[in-house]
């Protein structure tokens, strides 16, 4: 199983064991991570998953798709060049290891 770590806004860590073939926001969800919402379930429509995809994992996981792209102008915090919407973001065991930073805020 791959692994994830959440980083929060005060640097705390979780780690979580995910399934390959979910996404980041549902792994999160039922890891009891503080700091994803999730409020459309993962149907990208609603911008509460928005994590910042740490720079060395930028590679692996990809740019937004145009949909994506498009909900990120909706997001609550800061949006930058790493952000990402974690409902988008499949897990596969090449992403064993990635390093997910949480906004301040998700509305």
């Amino acid at each position: 199983m791959p692994n994830i770590t959440y980083v929060h806004p005060d640097g705390r860590t979780e780690t979580v064991n995910a399934r390959v073939g979910d996404s980041a926001m549902s792994t999160a969800m039922q890891s009891g991570v503080d700091g994803i919402v999730g409020e459309c379930g993962g149907g990208l429509v609603c911008a509460t998953c928005h994590v910042y995809i740490d720079d060395s994992w930028m590679d692996k996981v990809g740019s937004a798709a145009a949909d994506e792209d498009e909900m990120l102008e909706g997001v609550a915090a800061e949006r930058r060049p790493n952000s990402r919407l974690s409902c988008q973001i499949k897990i596969n065991d090449a992403l064993d290891g990635l390093v997910l930073q949480l906004p301040d805020r998700q509305f």
